[in-house]
């Protein structure tokens, strides 16, 4: 299993470069970052810097979106970065939740999605792409050699759907082994309709992880506090997909949506902070299922349990009051645990 570490863009961005070299000391292949202009900085700027003081880190967003940057200019971007360091980004693409509605514009509809993916693919590997109208182009520029996965982050059977079909990977961000299991399965299904080698998709599970020093009341108190955020974050998406499903429809399991009855509300001033004020509706067994939390020995049985489940990475969201102690706890027990 591959492990990623995720990080917001904020200030200073030498933190944020500090905290991917460690993650790359303790045996992390993968570096993200989420991708919202209004709130967080420029992370391709600071991409450029993780590579140029790590030695193998893959960089990319989780997850950048087709809306707020013009599809060539993504493709270039990613295409110059693999030209100065080595084929060592991914392109992570979604919807555009709080890079889109913090600017007043709606997330982006999965057939722009299907567009953006096909047209940044082909560009930041050298081959031609129409970007609409007839206009064909390519990057004179590009190297023989220069790749570019695009993994589509998806809940929504529509969206898991596509995934299979036109992805190279899948970003599921949430922890909880039924539905990973449920959304795995959907993904793998759809792939080898469209006649695709299912085991061609990578899979990556993206949640919190908060290691404890051991599983007393207290301490998962704390870890569960400092996570709560996250189940606030996916009922934006969640409560998207019960607008458009309904509530019992069938289309989306009711162990994804159940929880959110309570939601009142999110500002995004807040969007993936720990002690977020709008998601104190976030039962803590939502917490439990949809994050890692507790001693070494608990993130290793649930890792191993998702990995079983076919997920080829684990992205660790760091964002909270242990960032260098989750990534060395993962680098002295953890990792070495999955992949010994």
């Amino acid at each position: 299993m591959d492990f990623g570490l995720v990080l917001q863009t904020d200030p200073p961005a030498s933190r944020v470069i500090s905290l991917m070299q460690r993650a790359e000391r303790n045996g992390f292949t993968h570096g993200w970052t989420f991708d919202s202009a209004v709130l967080w900085q420029e992370p391709f700027v600071i991409y450029s810097q993780i590579l140029a003081n790590t030695r193998k880190l893959t960089v990319g967003p989780m997850v950048t979106n087709p809306g707020t940057r013009t599809w060539e200019v993504t493709a270039s971007t990613f295409a110059t970065l693999n030209d100065m360091f080595g084929n060592r980004t991914i392109c992570g693409i979604g919807r555009g939740d709080s890079a889109m509605r913090v600017a007043g514009r709606k997330p982006n509809t999965l057939a722009r999605i299907s567009e953006a993916m096909s047209v940044i693919r082909a560009l930041g590997q050298g081959e031609e792409a129409d970007l609409g109208g007839g206009t064909v182009i390519r990057f004179p520029w590009i190297k023989p050699g220069a790749q570019l996965p695009v993994w589509m982050a998806a809940y929504g059977p529509r969206a898991l759907k596509m995934t299979g079909e036109e992805a190279d990977g899948f970003i599921l961000q949430l922890a909880d082994l039924y539905l990973t299991e449920y959304m795995v399965k959907a993904v793998k299904a759809a792939a080898a309709a469209a006649g695709r080698d299912p085991a061609e998709v990578k899979i990556c599970v993206a949640a919190p992880a908060y290691v404890t020093a051991d599983d007393s009341p207290e301490a998962l108190a704390h870890a569960r506090e400092q996570c709560r955020w996250f189940g606030g974050m996916v009922g934006n998406h969640v409560a998207d997909l019960v607008a458009k499903y309904g509530e019992h429809s069938g289309d989306v399991p009711g162990e994804l949506t159940d929880y959110i009855r309570a939601r009142e509300g999110y500002d995004y001033a807040h969007h993936g902070r720990s002690g977020n004020p709008d998601t104190q509706f976030v039962p803590d067994e939502i917490v439990d299922r949809f994050c890692v939390i507790g001693p070494a020995e608990a993130h290793v049985e649930k890792l191993r349990a998702l990995r079983d489940l076919g997920v080829d990475q684990f992205a660790v969201y760091d964002m909270h009051d242990a960032q260098e102690a989750v990534i060395d706890a993962y680098g002295q027990k953890v990792i070495p645990a999955l992949n010994n």
